[in-house]
């Protein structure tokens, strides 16, 4: 058997298949399209159901396929055993009913024998102990040795989900050798140990289960194999597990670098780099395909995956950022196969190392509190080695500190975790967060309720504004009806239409439709999901009859002021990428007659002249009158051309092209203006943050722009009158020597209160605690600055050698905590930064500081009296310590 390198091993196959006639398809994103049952692609045919289903066809029924996987149900597992992955590629070819187990199975074994040169003696057949057909066919056409053919029961092979499709399976096994196996008399195909490896499974899809143990034969049976590369990489490669082949090792290799070990010379050293490997493969490929780490969905998948390598980093002592680096050998080994993950790179491995910076930051505050709930645990008896809950969700809610980690933590120490109060605190959180997205409102129709109109409606909305239509449908009070009269609010279907339907973040058109007895006002056009555009609106004269003709017109100033808006969006994007780096992607957006908003991937807030810069830009290829030409061509040509596509948006095999003088060239389906010039201006109104490395720009042009000019011109005015200096005078000196007053009457309030508080601090001292010898003092004081806090807290301590002091105030609902120790209480043990850091964390904040003196704050406000109460133990148990 000749040695095949990962990559070399996908093309031979794929190359294979496709000298048999399949069609080779191209890796679907993990991201699934047109499935909302999966999270992610799990499996090489979860991309192809609608060809199984005969939605949709390819051409001769057959098609071949390297297609990328995610699966986490083991991911507790990953890094412990040498087998386990998230990430995987699963090679496969298919049959929509065209060629059945004869073909199957001979250019199976001609793939096996042939072009990998795989010893026929150490390769082995399992079939399902039923299926006579498959044994003739492997023994008597194909031509393997009868025995080498192992029969198997149901659970092994014979392949079914409940009602549907299903069959029975053959799989292909190698002979590792001996010295892999278990010495058990009765080892081979089926046995637990690793001698047997299975790699390929047939699954001949012949039968129509109705759940109840009936089987009918399918009129065209269906073939559906699947075979890990990986697993056939180690096969081929001689080699024990997937972390050793080629490409894997070399991830691997570039961590061990980092961290200065060796893999294979400790245990615990080699989970946390077989961890770290597959979660940067796992999440290199998901990012690449436009998942972002997020506390929901798949985005949570792709969160939990790196901040797991990241503490296995800690683990190895590697404490700065490291995964974005590995990131990019990740790239490198498959760039080839996936020239996505090279066009993305910069944009992937900035996603990555802004996750590793913001989980570094929570990380380490996150394990010292942990640990000190640990040790509180493993302080009492072996019957209460459980962690609270409330406390678990504390860590994952106010830390960002992840409950799967958390977990993993408290095995590693033999501690349990009171799930199901946890699970009430995150459901209690995801129910106020469903209450919130409930104000949500919109238009949707059932997709069955149209299910009688075989054709979309056809769009005519790109080059003309009226059009002669026919009424195909009345949708009213969710219903379909045969009319509709003046005053009734409906949904009229066309055959065809000049209104956009709303779609690709731009509004729908608005407009009328006018018959021979009715005119109807269109307020807003949508989308159906089986392509049937929704005219929603009212009728306000006469009556409209479904079979009717008339004419349908949109409203061209609304349709110009958009197409204003989404022209900017496009050029918006071409300058936030020469500002700000090629890593900037749209991730959303929103155009409407009053304006664009624009979401995108950046790390940081974006400064004034950063804005200013863009703003300059977009408007400089607005006044450049750059001609915009649109056109329509297969995605391979818009690729070659350089078209910016989307991450999360499906295109077909012919795209449109929107080129605004080959400065601005992208996908997009929406409507655009014919040259830059007639945007009119351009003007930023707010740049914002909408989630963890997203940005916001909202912008407006054209009449947009004067509107704002006459709001800020009247507002300048308003201004100048309440300042009394008019609309000529000088408002920001006028507004300077107001805040100069007002500062100078906060200093007065402020020594005021110092006076107030220093006469309070003789109580104070009265009313001090004794703890190990020490003076306690714990005090709430009202409308103090921190600036003030702090100079009582430093005459508390000047004053007292001994005294421990915690004073809190609150301003604009946050807390502010000061803690002080005198020299003598110093001395002692006490540590004015750690109680502040241990206190802020109990009341979900943060601080530290210098051993006499830190501060911190919170804005948990209801927490701060509970955490006090636990000062008095964390005092005893510095002095004893020390």
């Amino acid at each position: 058997m000749k040695w095949t390198g990962l990559n070399e091993l996908r093309e031979s196959f794929l190359n294979f298949f496709e000298s048999k006639g399949h069609q080779r398809l191209k890796s679907a994103p993990l991201i699934p399209r047109e499935d909302g049952s999966l999270l992610l692609i799990n499996s090489g045919m979860a991309p192809l159901k609608k060809y199984f289903l005969g939605l949709e066809t390819i051409p001769g029924n057959r098609a071949t396929s390297c297609q990328k996987c995610i699966r986490t149900p083991d991911i507790e597992r990953v890094g412990k055993t040498a087998r386990h992955g998230t990430y995987f590629e699963m090679l496969g070819n298919f049959s929509f009913g065209d060629y059945f187990k004869k073909d199957a199975t001979a250019w199976a074994w001609e793939f096996v024998t042939k072009v990998l040169e795989m010893p026929v003696d150490r390769v082995w057949i399992s079939i399902f102990e039923e299926d006579e057909e498959a044994f003739e066919i492997w023994t008597k056409q194909v031509g393997v040795d009868p025995a080498h053919i192992v029969r198997l029961g149901r659970e092994d092979n014979f392949w079914e989900i409940g009602q549907g499709p299903c069959g029975p399976c053959s799989e292909l096994y190698f002979d590792r050798g001996e010295e892999y196996g278990c010495d058990s008399p009765t080892c081979g195909v089926g046995c637990d140990c690793d001698r047997y490896v299975e790699f390929w499974n047939l699954v001949f899809t012949q039968f129509n289960s109705d759940g109840e143990g009936g089987y009918t034969p399918l009129a065209r049976p269906n073939i559906d194999t699947g075979m890990g590369l990986e697993r056939l990489a180690c096969i081929t490669q001689g080699v024990g597990n997937l972390f050793e082949v080629d490409t894997v090792k070399r991830i691997m290799e570039h961590i061990c670098q980092i961290a200065g070990v060796k893999y294979k010379t400790d245990a615990r050293t080699d989970v946390s780099l077989r961890v770290i490997t597959d979660h940067i493969r796992s999440t290199t490929f998901m990012i690449g395909d436009g998942v972002v780490p997020q506390n929901e969905g798949r985005g949570y998948v792709v969160r939990r995956l790196l901040r797991r390598a990241a503490r296995h980093g800690r683990l190895l002592g590697i404490t700065e950022p490291f995964l974005y680096k590995v990131c990019a050998t990740v790239i490198a080994e498959n760039k080839l196969a996936y020239p996505e993950l090279f066009e993305n790179k910069d944009y992937i491995i900035k996603v990555i190392q802004v996750e590793e910076e913001r989980f570094a930051r929570t990380i380490d505050q996150g394990i010292e509190l942990l640990n000190t709930l640990i040790a509180a645990i493993e302080s009492k008896a072996a019957a209460d080695r459980n962690l609270d809950g409330a406390e678990a969700f504390k860590l994952y809610d106010t830390f960002g500190f992840p409950i799967d980690l958390t977990k993993e933590i408290l095995a590693e120490r033999s501690i349990g975790l009171d799930e199901e109060s946890f699970n009430r605190h995150m459901t209690a959180q995801r129910e106020r967060a469903r209450a919130a997205r409930a104000a949500m409102g919109d238009v949707s129709w059932e997709e069955d309720i149209l299910a009688h109109l075989t054709e979309p409606t056809k769009f005519v909305g790109y080059t003309v504004t009226t059009a002669p239509v026919r009424v195909m449908a009345v949708l009213a009070d969710n219903h379909l009806a045969d009319s509709i009269s003046q005053g009734q609010r409906a949904a009229i279907v066309l055959d065809s239409t000049p209104f956009y339907a709303e779609s690709g973040g731009q509004s729908g058109d608005a407009g009328t439709i006018v018959t021979e007895k009715g005119f109807f006002r269109v307020s807003e056009c949508k989308k159906s999901p089986t392509g049937q555009f929704l005219h929603i609106g009212i009728m306000e004269k006469g009556s409209l009859l479904v079979g009717e003709t008339g004419q349908a017109s949109i409203a061209t100033a609304i349709r110009h002021a958009t197409m204003r808006n989404h022209t900017a969006c496009h050029l918006l994007q071409q300058a936030l990428r020469e500002v700000l780096g090629s890593h900037v992607h749209q991730s959303g957006s929103e155009v409407t007659p009053q304006g664009c908003r624009f979401d995108f991937a950046h790390f940081s807030p974006m400064t004034s002249q950063e804005l200013d810069k863009v703003e300059y830009l977009v408007n400089d290829m607005i006044l450049s009158s750059m001609e915009i030409d649109i056109k329509e061509m297969s995605m391979t040509e818009a690729k070659e051309f350089g078209a910016t596509a989307l991450f999360s948006e499906k295109y077909g095999d012919i795209v449109r092209v929107v080129n605004m003088g080959g400065r601005s060239i992208e996908l997009c389906g929406g409507t655009h203006l014919d040259n830059t010039a007639k945007v009119g201006l351009f003007k930023i109104v707010k740049e914002s943050s909408v989630a963890a490395g997203i940005r916001r720009i909202e912008a407006v042009t054209g009449r947009g722009v004067l509107k704002l000019m006459d709001t800020m011109q009247f507002q300048l005015l308003k201004a100048g009158e309440l300042l009394k200096v008019g609309a000529s005078g000088n408002i920001p000196e006028k507004i300077s020597i107001m805040i100069a007053d007002g500062k100078e009457k906060d200093r007065q309030i402020e020594t005021l209160n110092q006076r107030l508080a220093g006469l309070e601090v003789a109580g104070m001292f009265a009313g001090a605690i004794p703890v190990g010898g020490l003076k306690l003092i714990t005090a709430s004081l009202r409308d103090m600055r921190p600036e003030g806090l702090r100079a009582l807290g430093d005459k508390m301590r000047d004053t007292e050698p001994k005294i421990v002091a915690m004073l809190t105030t609150i301003q604009d609902g946050k807390a502010t905590i000061l803690a002080v120790c005198g020299p003598e209480a110093v001395s002692m043990g006490a540590h004015a930064g750690k109680l502040i850091k241990e206190v802020a964390a109990l009341a979900g904040g943060s601080g530290g500081g210098r051993p006499d003196s830190a501060m911190g704050g919170t804005n948990e406000i209801s927490l701060i009296d509970e955490a006090m109460t636990k000062i008095p133990t964390m005092i005893e148990k510095m002095i004893k310590k020390d």
